[in-house]
């Protein structure tokens, strides 16, 4: 049993969210992975999202934008299209 628990604790991987990501909409950017784990614990952010900056690398680099920290982030391009149908 006691193996399991060492390996749950080990195997954290990022799982970024619409949700999850907006609790860093108003963040300071740009930021250190420090200033934003703790902004996140002060505006009550979800544990789910400070496990996830926690996973960042250890970095003194400031991050410009939530796009730095999840790559994948959709931008408004991607909800927002022109119908190109012909009436």
């Amino acid at each position: 049993m006691r193996g399991e628990e060492g390996c749950l604790s080990e195997v954290r991987n990022m799982i970024w969210t619409l949700e999850l990501a907006s609790y860093l909409d108003d963040a300071p950017w740009p930021a250190t992975k420090e200033e934003l784990i703790d902004y996140a614990m002060r505006t009550g952010a979800p544990m789910q999202v400070i496990h996830n900056l926690e996973e960042l690398e250890e970095s003194e680099e400031l991050f410009e934008s939530l796009e730095e920290i999840w790559p994948d982030h959709p931008s408004d391009d991607d909800f927002f299209f022109e119908d190109e149908k012909e009436y």
